[in-house]
Formats: C-alpha cells, sequence, structure tokens
C-alpha cells in the first residue's frame, strides 16, 4: 500500500445522494440550494468515483487527477467540475472507505457470537473488498502518547483500549504535522471505536494476543490488500497473506 503526502480539504463538492450543492442568484442572499444531478452527469460521476478507487487503491492518493480521468475514459475537465480540486476527490473517497469499514466491523461485531470469528471475519471482509488501500493516513498513522501528556482535546479521536507501553502511555492517533484529515474525527473515531470492541472482545477471551492493539489490525487490512494486475492473484495472495497474519495475531497456549 503506498500513500503519498497531499494536502486534504474539508470542503466537499457533493451533497450527499449524487446531488451537486450550487450557488443560486435570487437576490435573498439565501446561499446555495442542492439540485438533483442530470442522467449523464450523474453516470460521469459515478464513472469519476470507480476510477479514483481504482487509481488511488493502485498508486495511493499521490496519483494525479488526470490518471483519474483517464481510467474514467472522461475529459480532466469533468473531473474538476465534479470536484473542484483533487484534495475534495480525495477526501470524499477516503471517507467512503472509512464508513464502509466501519459498517463491515460493526456486521461483524452484530452477527458473530465467537470473538475471534468476528475479528477475522471483518479481517477478511475488509481484505477482500480492498478497502484496506484506501485507508485514509491519519487512521494508520498512530503513536505513543506520554503519560505526563497533557490531556486531549473532547473531539481529539483517539485509538481505545489500546495496549500499554513501557512508559505507561498508550497509542493514541497522531495527525501528520501540517497535513489536514482526510476524514473528519468523528468518522476516524467510529472505526477506532468498533474495531476496539471486537479487538477487546477476542483479547478478553484469550484468543488475540495480549499485545495487538487497533493499529496493528488496521495495519494488517492494510498490508493484506496488495494490488496485483490480475484479479485472481490478486485474490490469491491476499487470502494467503491475511491466513498468515491471522495466526500471528492469535493468542497461543503456554507450552
Amino acid at each position: 500500500m503506498h500513500i503519498q503526502d497531499t494536502h486534504w480539504s474539508s470542503a466537499s463538492a457533493l451533497a450527499p445522494g449524487g446531488a451537486v450543492s450550487a450557488a443560486v442568484g435570487n437576490g435573498r442572499g439565501d446561499g446555495p440550494r442542492t439540485t438533483p444531478l442530470r442522467v449523464d452527469a450523474q453516470r460521469n460521476l459515478e464513472h469519476v468515483l470507480r476510477a479514483a478507487r481504482e487509481v488511488f487503491g493502485e498508486l495511493g492518493y499521490g496519483a494525479p487527477m488526470e490518471d483519474v480521468a483517464r481510467r474514467a475514459r472522461v475529459g480532466v475537465g469533468t473531473v474538476y467540475r465534479r470536484f473542484p480540486s483533487k484534495d475534495v476527490l480525495v477526501r470524499r473517497i477516503a471517507e467512503e472507505e472509512t464508513s464502509r469499514l466501519t459498517d463491515q466491523a460493526r456486521a461483524a461485531l452484530g452477527q458473530e457470537d465467537e470473538p475471534w470469528s468476528a475479528l477475522s471475519r471483518f479481517l477478511r471482509t475488509s481484505v477482500a473488498s480492498g478497502a484496506g488501500r484506501l485507508l485514509p493516513p491519519q487512521v494508520l498513522s498512530v503513536g505513543v502518547a506520554d503519560e505526563g501528556a497533557e490531556g486531549s482535546s473532547a473531539g481529539e479521536a483517539r485509538v481505545p483500549q489500546q495496549r500499554s507501553q513501557p512508559s505507561g502511555g498508550e497509542l493514541r492517533l497522531v495527525p501528520e504535522e501540517g497535513v489536514p484529515a482526510a476524514v473528519d474525527d468523528a468518522g476516524a473515531a467510529a472505526l477506532l471505536d468498533v474495531v476496539g470492541q471486537l479487538v477487546e472482545r477476542a483479547r478478553a477471551a484469550g484468543e488475540l494476543r495480549a499485545d495487538v492493539s487497533v493499529s496493528d489490525v488496521l495495519l494488517v487490512i492494510a498490508t493484506a490488500a496488495p494490488s496485483l494486475p490480475d484479479a485472481a492473484q490478486q485474490a490469491a495472495a491476499s487470502a494467503r497473506l491475511l491466513d498468515i497474519l491471522l495466526e500471528g495475531l492469535r493468542s497461543r497456549p503456554l507450552s
């Protein structure tokens, strides 16, 4: 998985439901209104989003917009009409993939009674979907919080129930300096919280190594989702690598 530095924007070009916010001069200063896309415009948008997932998944978020346009078979101007900057497109893809991973984790948590089955199901589902290649950087960037550090702000997303460190601190989400978040704190925190529940259940059942953390699980998702040109080879490689990584996560009885 290759994630290259880029400047992320909190702006959003699209409203929910595939609508576009457009400023309408009505003389009253009521602000923008949301209008539905034409059929051809909606089709182009879907092509662009699909192409962006593929290109960013293969090349990382540093890939240029021109590559997205070529993959979508549209002009680069069409891409920029839907997304006024690359930052906006990156944020859209990162938020969608974070939300998808969160839904997959919740499904595993709610539908599997056995803790290890729930965790392994989440990992297999997320790796098979390829979402690991599109995890935003701040979800993967973790650091050790000093025990004596000042308390975090109320809005800071923190990795829940991480393994204890020798210093007595804990792992927490650490944004890269000068790089705004690709997803909002609420979206990242929701993913970290539900994955934290999967980790804690498996650890409490004695099925997960005591030193395995939420960040380790997310790194497994990212690592076990290679991008290969042949779909069958990619699926086989992902499945094999995930089997090996799962064995590394699992607790073993003392001999």
